[in-house]
């Protein structure tokens, strides 16, 4: 199966109006405590698993900045500029992408390249500007020089152009639009955190190139294209050899138009490629696309524990000889586990059958406001009580949100007032992003 990866295209950026700046007061107190400011007890942006450079810099990007600002919140830089490192931003420091849609000019293409460079102990920071919603229209591109890199909470999404081609199966060219969605090319270490990522060509291509990578906390849903075959692009396309590739805490729901094909965990390549030394562990996969790490080559050092599937198979390993892998904790209602000729393999406490009712919170690794949450309802209840401590304390108000509509109205929303709290089923599944207010 070929590896779908356009080109990149030119840079630039259109122009939209952007919500109105925080107040002088209001910013001088996010810089002192990290915090959104609103009413009530302000709330940490960060977890104590982020770090926190002293002195590090803040700088600005908005729809309608430029390159050669300086990149305040009163006169901004644009996207491109920033992200390919046009500017000096030393490790530890912010940009912060203000609200509005960054719709790159290059139709066909249109990758944003991202070439920042952070350390370890001081990682550089792109994130939404906090409380508004900041959409790259196109696609972001990681690549080498980039290191340290945290990526945060942005919408990516392709707004125009077909999802069908008539003529040939994978020639994109054909939908005339941009791939879309984000490719990690290149770079080490690098984080992509709460990512949303929707019709576009892919969610995510996360290839060897890039080392040491770690996708978190995403929602990837509704992407690829119909071909005159089947349907393409996945969730997650991805392959490594060296390092670790982690992927943690993701919501994956798979396209289907005519037909099936795409996969919400697509870690494959062919028998030249690898897909070794993996963590893929607390995501959450339903309604279409198989779950799948393994490849034309055999697989080592593979482990996959407590993810949470429905209506979907989970499979290990695809080609005979496979090494090691730990498939653990998993439960995987209405799909099947299939672990494929590995020399070792750990399988052990994984759940196959649809429990009469089962509910799980992930709390997110990073930011302190946000968990995931599935919830198997065998039993068909209209509410199944999920256990919200310690991510919910007594007197927190909370939303609930459908993974598919995270920007929009809850799909409940209360207080928390003990260690569980009730949240509404329709059927036998769902899945929810929980917000703490």
């Amino acid at each position: 199966m070929p590896v779908h990866t356009p080109p990149l295209g030119k840079l630039g950026v259109d122009e939209y109006m952007i919500p109105p700046l925080a107040s002088s007061s209001q910013w001088l107190a996010l810089l002192l405590a990290a915090t959104v400011i609103g009413a009530g007890e302000p709330k940490p942006l960060w977890t104590e698993a982020v770090p926190r450079a002293p002195g590090a810099k803040e700088y600005f990007v908005a729809p309608n900045g430029a390159a050669g600002n300086p990149g305040t919140q009163a006169s901004p830089w644009d996207i491109a500029s920033a992200l390919e490192g046009k500017h000096k931003v030393a490790p530890g420091d912010v940009i912060w992408l203000r609200g509005g849609a960054y719709k790159h000019p290059d139709r066909k293409t249109g990758f944003y390249p991202a070439k920042l460079v952070g350390t370890k102990e001081a990682p550089i920071h792109v994130r939404a500007y906090p409380g508004e919603r900041a959409t790259i229209d196109g696609g972001i591109s990681v690549e080498n020089p980039a290191a340290f890199l945290w990526i945060w909470d942005l919408e990516i999404l392709v707004s125009d152009g077909t999802r069908e081609t008539v003529k040939t199966a994978t020639d994109t060219t054909e939908l005339n639009r941009p791939w879309g969605g984000l490719e990690a090319r290149g770079g080490q270490n690098c984080k992509f955190i709460n990512l949303v990522i929707h019709d576009c060509c892919q969610g995510m291509g996360v290839w060897s190139s890039s080392k040491d990578t770690e996708v978190h906390g995403c929602v990837i849903y509704d992407n690829g294209w119909q071909g005159s075959d089947r349907h393409h692009g996945h969730c997650i396309y991805t392959q490594n050899q060296d390092g670790a590739k982690t992927i943690l805490g993701c919501i994956l729901k798979a396209r289907r138009a005519r037909t099936g094909g795409s996969y919400t965990m697509h870690a494959y390549g062919s028998g030249r490629a690898y897909v070794d030394n993996y963590v893929i562990e607390d995501n959450i996969a339903y309604q279409d696309g198989t779950f799948l790490i393994g490849g034309g080559r055999p697989s080592q050092n593979v482990k996959v524990c407590r993810n949470y599937l429905f209506g979907i198979g989970m499979q290990i390993g695809y080609t005979k000889g496979n090494e090691d892998c730990e498939v653990r904790d998993n439960v995987v209602a209405k799909g099947g586990i299939n672990i494929q000729d590995f020399k070792k393999v750990v399988n052990e406490g994984n759940i196959k059958e649809l429990p009469a009712q089962k509910a799980v919170l992930i709390p997110n690794k990073y930011d302190p406001n946000r968990a995931h949450v599935a919830i198997f309802n065998g039993a068909k209840a209209a509410a199944v009580a999920v256990a919200a401590a310690p991510f919910l304390k007594p007197g927190d108000k909370f939303r609930a949100m459908k993974p598919e509509d995270v920007f929009g109205q809850p799909v409940f929303e209360g207080t928390c007032s003990g260690p569980q709290v009730s949240l509404p089923v329709q059927g036998e599944f769902a899945a929810y992003v929980l917000l703490k207010q």
